[in-house]
């Protein structure tokens, strides 16, 4: 099953979360109504902001209110899963919004998916990724002392609709991490493409290889 890519570039991180909102509401009364709907993948960037998921811990934030403000940041306790992490520009944001029934797909499943997604687009740039045991998301030399994390995931589902996805740190301006304890963790690095390869990634590249990859894996 096809679904519609929608390009939304630079958004503040509160008007995507709004926006991405209604068009899961949408597809849930739609679903629930047994009327026809839309499946959706958004991808988008945001300016500088650190989301806190349901069941993350306050205390993984550093800085205080004064101290976000200063290095031009905004913080928001979302309805994810997940602890808290960080969005910037030279970051790929993907929310896809879809009834997980029409692919077949339950939720350990599709973050699966969601892993798989990005473990392919790091392998087109010769970059070996892979998962770590309970620690959701995407990791470069996982089970070392020198594991990091190069893309971060949390969803939210209701009745098999899902909203929010994945991140993938493309040339992503990675001090922002240091301001926090990513996804809860205290003995792991973040890193991304532009770090790994020693150069600036096109982000319009990333975006369509990891577009090619979550249609051919939800097909």
């Amino acid at each position: 099953m096809k679904t519609r890519v929608e390009d939304w570039g630079l958004i503040p991180y509160e008007q995507a979360w709004g926006r991405q909102a209604g068009y899961f509401e949408a597809l849930l009364l739609a679903k629930q109504a047994g009327q026809g709907y839309v499946n959706r993948i958004i991808f988008c960037e945001h300016p500088h902001v650190y989301t806190l998921g349901r069941s993350g811990k306050e205390g993984n934030m550093l800085l205080s209110e004064e101290q976000l403000r200063r290095i031009g940041a905004t913080y928001y306790h979302i309805d994810r899963g997940g602890d808290i992490t960080y969005h910037g520009p030279g970051q790929q944001v993907c929310y896809p919004i879809l009834n997980l029934e029409d692919f077949g797909l339950g939720l350990k499943e599709y973050v699966h998916l969601l892993e798989e997604a990005a473990i392919c687009v790091c392998a087109s740039y010769g970059i070996e990724a892979g998962r770590v045991d309970k620690a959701t998301g995407v990791w470069l030399e996982g089970d070392t002392p020198r594991a990091r994390k190069i893309c971060a995931i949390g969803v939210r589902s209701s009745h098999f609709v899902t909203m929010h996805g994945l991140a993938l740190n493309v040339n992503t301006d990675l001090r922002y991490f240091s301001y926090i304890h990513p996804c809860g963790f205290v003995d792991k690095g973040v890193t991304s493409l532009q770090k790994e390869l020693g150069r600036e990634v096109p982000m319009e590249e990333v975006r369509w290889l990891l577009e090619v990859a979550l249609q051919e894996l939800l097909s």
